[in-house]
This record gives structure tokens, C-alpha cells and sequence, in this order.
């Protein structure tokens, strides 16, 4: 650990990073009853923590190294990171970027000079080809997080934070994608103030370090969600794991309406919308709270970046309330006939209603999509739906239902009569031109669509739902064909929120 500190101390990240504030989180303390800080490495002029480690790794360079230049592969804040720091030294900079990336971040690199290569679907294809290039044209490989001098640069973060808040504190939250800034921090945390709790945070779908730590060695995820990208890595990194499994005291994680709420928790302290990957830490905390009363100082959470396409916020706006137990979705079925909608909303009292979706199916019962906001406690979510079974409602809770919630809420009113033999699909596709035309080209017209669904979420992927009408005897078939694509999916036939809402009545 010695010489991480060594390295943390000596390392040469403010000629382009700059101090950034540890702001007190004023709203957030009073509800939890803590005094919350925010490390602010949104105002880092890249708007993200990653320029510290790259500027450190670059700036070290050999002089033979400099002269021919580097290389990275990234599609977000590394890539910023890389672009600029070369830039201010006036070395030559390949960014290689999946084809997905939005035209935000491209325009971000392009800005400080650099030279992009767009390549593949994926950041594992685009890293690859990173590898290629490197030895084909004698560059150096700028790595995220997996590398000393990247690590050291990052920790200097935890520095700053015990230079700016010398009292009690009791657990600092990291979010982590491959580790490179939980290792640094942790490394200098642990080696000066051992009795803080130093914790990390990933998305429970992209969770990498949490089951390496579990299973005692790296592993590497079958897929990960997209949704906070900035942390979404499929493997932990080799140095990042030996440091974080010996220095970290647990490792936590949020799913994504908790995220949301926590991008809507700093805008509300704070005026400052943070990336998804820059909230993780705050779900973290707050989740860390809820389960421990009994705290003896600050709670602190590194907001790691900013980097945020504008689309993306009516996702974020649709998912927080639910994330902070704000609103509950409900599929209710009431009798179909004269007045039973005016008695429902009249069971529903003066509750708020944030939407109410039906559209007539059947002559004997009727099913609503609706929502309603609540307080916060998570009793008050039980108690209405308790209320409402006494009442002789049969009540589905979709409030965790992601299908629902991403696609059926908008296609309420889609039943159709005596459809046989139909599937239906969850899928991801990546936002680029022909994604979906490759997708049926490759299905064929073997199977009839039956139904369709997207919305684009700011993200480098698209969500789809989708519907084939396969009989029972193709349906092997159908499956190997949706394997040979390699589009990620789940088969949600069997969702209640779809029978309720969408099946064939």
C-alpha cells in the first residue's frame, strides 16, 4: 500500500484537474439525519473524475513514447480524458469509439483534437481494435483503470477529501465501473484514516467487482446493463481487484430507479444534474442509512461525472419517483360496466393520480394501468393496495415490473381477439443506422410481427418490445435464429403486466 501513497502524493494531475468542492448536501442531511457530502468531480473540466488518471499516466510517459503518440478506447469520459491531456501536452491522441456513440460525445473529443476511430457495436469490439491499432501504428495504450499510474491519479481524489473535511467521518461511497477509482481512494483512505469505511457502488446489473469479490477471483459478465454506461464493465479490472478485495469495506448496489432517484436527489440539493454513473454513490449512501441508524459521522459520496445526454432526463424524470418509493404502479381490474370507473377513483380518494391508462377489451371486465403518488414510506404502498384487495379489486403491483414500465405503460389499449401462437421479446439494439432492418433481415419472413414497441432513452442502446407469431412446432427454430444475432433479450410472454394489458383476450 506504501507505494500507491507514494504515488498518490507525487502524482502530476493539476496542471489540467482542478480541486474540486465537497459540498454539503443540505436536504439530504436533514432527511437522513447525517451530514451528507458531495465530492464534486462534475466540475473537473472534462466534467468527470477520469482526467486525473489519465494526465497522470500520459504526463509519465517516456519521451519516445510521447513522439508516436497514444491510444484509447472509450465512448465516454476516459476518452475526454485521454483527448485532453494529450492535448495540453501536445501529444498525438487515437480514440477508438463503438459506432453506437452519440454524436455528444464524439463532438466532446473531437473538440480537444483528437483523432476518432469509429469501430463495431460494442466497447469490447471497439477495444480490440484499439489492441490492433496499438501494435500496428506504435502506440501506447492509455488503459481506464487497470494501471498504477492511472489508479494513483484517481486516488488523489480520497487526498482532497481528508484535506477538506478533517472531522468524523463514518463511510465514504465510490461508484465503480472497473475500479480504478474506488482503488486509489481506498488505497489512501485506509492508509491514513483506516477506521473510515470505504464502500463501493455498482448498478446491480453490471455488478463486476461485487461477484469477483464473492467468488475470490475476477469474473466476467454474460452482459450488463446500459443504463448507467459509465460503470457498465463486464470485468474488474487484475490491479484494481487485488487492491479493492483487500481495502474495501463492502460493496453495494442500486438498481436503476434508485439511480434515477439519486440523479433527481443532487439536482434538487445541488442544481447539478449528475450521469447516471456519477448518482450511483448517492444510491448507495442513501441505501446504507436506511439500513444502519445508528452513525457517528459524515456520510460522503464522490459524484464522479456529469457527462449526461439531454434526452436521457425524461427517463430519469419517469424513474425517480418510483426509485425514491414516490409512486407505485398498479394493473386493476374493475367490473366493465356504467359507473365503475367513477366508484374507483372514488376509492382512490384524494391520492394523487400521475396516470391512468385503460382502453375497453371484453364486456365483462376492465384492466387499469394506473399511478399514484405517495409519500415515500414504504407502508403507505401496502396499505393502498391492501385497501383496494378489501374492496374486491384484484390488484397487480408493477412498480418493479421493467417491461411495464419501459414499454406497456404507452401501449395500453393494444388487445387484439383470437391471436394464437405469439411470443414476445425484450430486446436491446444499438443506436446506429440498419440495427433494426439486420434484425429482421436476419429473422426472415418466417414469422408474423405481431406487435412493436421503442423508445429512444438517450442511451447508446435502444429498448425494444416485440411480438412473432411462432407456432409451437417452429419455436426451436426461432430461438436458434434469435441466438445467431447476438442482440441481447429476454422472452417476457409470460409477464403479467403484458397478459393483463396486451394478450389476446
Amino acid at each position: 500500500m506504501i507505494d500507491y501513497i507514494r504515488k498518490i502524493l507525487d502524482a502530476r494531475v493539476y496542471d489540467v484537474a482542478v480541486h474540486t468542492p465537497l459540498d454539503p448536501m443540505i436536504r439530504m442531511s436533514q432527511r437522513l439525519n447525517s451530514t451528507v457530502l458531495l465530492k464534486r468531480e462534475d466540475l473537473q473540466p472534462i466534467f468527470s473524475f477520469k482526467i486525473r488518471g489519465a494526465y497522470n499516466l500520459i504526463s509519465r510517459l517516456s519521451s519516445e513514447e510521447k513522439k508516436s503518440g497514444v491510444i484509447c478506447a472509450s465512448a465516454g469520459n476516459h476518452a475526454q480524458g485521454v483527448a485532453l491531456s494529450s492535448q495540453k501536452l501536445g501529444i498525438k491522441a487515437v480514440i477508438v469509439m463503438p459506432i453506437t456513440t452519440p454524436s455528444i460525445k464524439i463532438e466532446a473529443v473531437q473538440y480537444f483534437g483528437a483523432e476518432i476511430v469509429l469501430h463495431g457495436d460494442t466497447f469490447d469490439e471497439a477495444y480490440s481494435h484499439a489492441r490492433k491499432l496499438e501494435k500496428e501504428k506504435g502506440l501506447k495504450f492509455i488503459h481506464p483503470y487497470d494501471d498504477p499510474d492511472v489508479i494513483a491519479g484517481q486516488g488523489t481524489v480520497g487526498l482532497e477529501i481528508l484535506q477538506q473535511y478533517p472531522e468524523p467521518i463514518e463511510a465514504i461511497f465510490i461508484p465503480i465501473g472497473g475500479g480504478g477509482l474506488a482503488a486509489g481512494v481506498a488505497s489512501y483512505i485506509k492508509f491514513l484514516r483506516p477506521e473510515i469505511k470505504v464502500i463501493g457502488v455498482e448498478p446491480s446489473d453490471a455488478a463486476s467487482m461485487k461477484e469477483a469479490i464473492s467468488a475470490g477471483k475476477r469474473v466476467i459478465l454474460d452482459r450488463v446493463g446500459l443504463f448507467a454506461d459509465g460503470v457498465a464493465v463486464r470485468q474488474a479490472g487484475e490491479e484494481t481487484f487485488n487492491i479493492c478485495k483487500e481495502l474495501l469495506d463492502d460493496v453495494l448496489v442500486a438498481n436503476t430507479d434508485e439511480i434515477c432517484a439519486a440523479v433527481k436527489d443532487i439536482f434538487e440539493d445541488m442544481r447539478v444534474i449528475a450521469e447516471p454513473a456519477g448518482a450511483l454513490s448517492l444510491a448507495g449512501l442513501k441505501s446504507y442509512a436506511n439500513q444502519n441508524p445508528n452513525r457517528t459521522g459524515a456520510l460522503i459520496a464522490i459524484n464522479s461525472g456529469a457527462n449526461m445526454n439531454f434526452d436521457r432526463l425524461r427517463h430519469v424524470a419517469e424513474r425517480a419517483e418510483i426509485g425514491e418509493s414516490r409512486e407505485i404502479l398498479l394493473g386493476v381490474t374493475i367490473p366493465e360496466k356504467t359507473g365503475s370507473y367513477l366508484k374507483f377513483v372514488q376509492t382512490l380518494g384524494n391520492k394523487i393520480i400521475t396516470e391512468f391508462n385503460y382502453r375497453y377489451a371484453t364486456d365483462k371486465q376492465a384492466h387499469v394501468f394506473v399511478g399514484l403518488k405517495l409519500k415515500g414510506a414504504h407502508s403507505e404502498k401496502e396499505k393502498v393496495i391492501s385497501e383496494l384487495e378489501s374492496l374486491g379489486y384484484q390488484v397487480l403491483d408493477i412498480s418493479a415490473n421493467e417491461t411495464a414500465k419501459i414499454h406497456i405503460r404507452y401501449m395500453v389499449g393494444g388487445r387484439v381477439s383470437e391471436l394464437r401462437d405469439e411470443i414476445i421479446l425484450r430486446c436491446e439494439f444499438p443506436e446506429r443506422p440498419g440495427a433494426l432492418l439486420k434484425f429482421l433481415e436476419s429473422l426472415g419472413t418466417n414469422w408474423n410481427i405481431t406487435l412493436f414497441h421503442y423508445r429512444n432513452h438517450g442511451a447508446d442502446y435502444g429498448r425494444v418490445l416485440v411480438g412473432f407469431q411462432v407456432p409451437s412446432s417452429d419455436r426451436e427454430g426461432f430461438r436458434e435464429r434469435l441466438k445467431s444475432l447476438g442482440y441481447p433479450y429476454e422472452e417476457e410472454t409470460d409477464n403479467p403486466a403484458y397478459k393483463m394489458f396486451l394478450h389476446s383476450v
